[in-house]
């Protein structure tokens, strides 16, 4: 069978952690299988649609690497969803309701003091209340009428589920002022796009079951479904509140990679080990549902900044040569001690200069800066040139090496000097065993 998967965000705010984590198991999944991922903007909700947004969300899921094989807005769908509404009309399974939204929750708060489910009482479909309402002038909403019997599916993270739609209210689909709400337009695209598997978060479980008794009155396929375990902090708390500071525009700004982000967002919550990837089609390979635990995936920042660290000493250079000044050597020389990508520029100003060297030991500077040997220099160079700074000056372990690191670069920690000390050259290493700033 030929996979289909789609990623339906709301241009109503930046892309987080949460909804990108959807956005890459929907496409790793379609990818491991050679299926086609489509992007579809939810944009059904003008008021608080933005182009901005929009245009973002495009901007963050290229820099994730999740290329879309398809992509479409559902203000541009309008009609299909008016044929499939009336289609349901005509079947008589879609029924006007004339509620105020006050009336509505007083119910529901009745209900819940009796200690009954929420559960619309579907009073609109009564002749009496129907006529008084009407005669009032009301304008109505839309619900779909459930069958109130159970609804079973395999789902493939969760496995057999049941829910009985006889324990939840029938869902609205059309507002009093016309506008579709999300769940008809969802599944009427999902119909229409030839959606195989619908893979999201488990706050849609409930959902599902409605949307099932949806497809097939449309006559449509119902998908396979796989929901998983939602994000939450490090101490297992909502995130909703956080997203802001973990969108991936943030991120991003922050120095994140975004292969970083892609391994940790896959591998969170799943009995994988969270380890670094060097390209996604490595994760899409190691993609299973199988993998995804029931228990929620915690998102911790200080996990993922260690990740970028690890993501980032095992890159090759070609993955990063547009980013990076100086060369091979120089990127060989600086990974192992980079966090982040931008400490690149700062230390490739110990090569380029100027450093204002530390002298801790000056006897010992000017004796090393006597005893460098002429270029060409290669990393052979720092163990031979020690070794004889030591016979001459005594100087060994920290007393040998920590002067000459201060000498020559002004930091106490950095890069392994061995592939340093053949970038900087020798007429800045004896000026700065000098004291000079260089």
């Amino acid at each position: 069978m030929s996979v289909t998967v789609r990623f339906a965000p709301s241009p109503t705010g930046l892309l987080h952690a949460g909804n990108a984590r959807t956005a890459l198991l929907n496409w790793l999944f379609a990818k491991k299988l050679g299926g086609r991922f489509l992007l579809r903007i939810d944009d059904t909700d003008a008021a608080r649609s933005t182009k901005a947004f929009e245009e973002a969300i495009y901007r963050d899921l290229a820099w994730l690497g999740l290329t879309h094989d398809g992509t479409d807005r559902q203000i541009n769908r309008l009609a299909k969803y008016s044929a499939a509404f009336y289609r349901l009309q005509a079947a008589g399974l879609v029924y006007p309701c004339y509620e105020t939204e006050v009336e509505l929750d007083r119910q529901r708060s009745l209900l819940a003091a009796r200690k009954l489910p929420p559960i619309y009482n579907r009073a609109s479909l009564e002749p009496a209340n129907k006529a008084k309402w009407e005669a009032e002038g009301r304008k109505p909403h839309w619900r779909f009428k459930l069958s109130r019997t159970p609804v079973s599916w395999t789902d493939l993270v969760r496995g057999p589920v049941e829910i009985d739609t006889a324990t939840m209210s029938d869902p609205v689909l059309v507002r009093e002022d016309g506008a579709f709400l999300y769940t008809l337009p969802s599944v009427a695209d999902d119909i229409d796009m030839a959606i195989t598997h619908v893979v999201r978060g488990e706050d849609h479980v409930t959902n599902t079951a409605a949307q099932i008794e949806i497809f097939q009155a449309l006559g449509g396929p119902v998908p396979k479904f796989a929901h998983f375990p939602l994000l939450v902090g490090a101490g297992g708390e909502a995130l909703s509140k956080r997203l802001g500071s973990l969108s991936l525009e943030s991120l991003r700004e922050a120095g994140i990679e975004p292969l970083a982000v892609a391994a940790y967002l896959a591998k969170i919550g799943t009995s994988d080990p969270v380890e670094p990837r060097q390209a996604l089609g490595e994760l899409a390979s190691e993609f299973d549902f199988a993998k995804i635990g029931r228990a929620p995936a915690h998102f911790v920042p200080e996990e993922l900044e260690a990740l970028n660290a690890r993501t980032l000493h095992a890159m090759p250079y070609s993955a990063v040569a547009a980013r990076v000044p100086l060369g091979e050597a120089f990127w060989d020389a600086i990974k192992p001690n980079l966090s982040k990508l931008s400490d690149a520029a700062g230390m490739a100003k110990l090569v380029t200069g100027p450093v204002t060297p530390v002298i801790e030991d000056a006897g010992l500077a000017e004796k090393a800066a006597a005893l460098l040997p002429p270029e060409p220099w290669d990393e052979a160079t720092w163990g031979a040139w020690t070794k004889a700074v030591s016979a001459e000056t005594g100087a060994k372990g920290r007393g040998l090496f920590h002067p000459l690191r201060l000498a020559l670069t002004g930091l106490e920690h950095g890069p392994e000097l061995k592939k340093l000390l053949p970038l900087i050259g020798r007429d800045k290493s004896v000026a700065r065993l000098k004291g000079e700033t260089a």
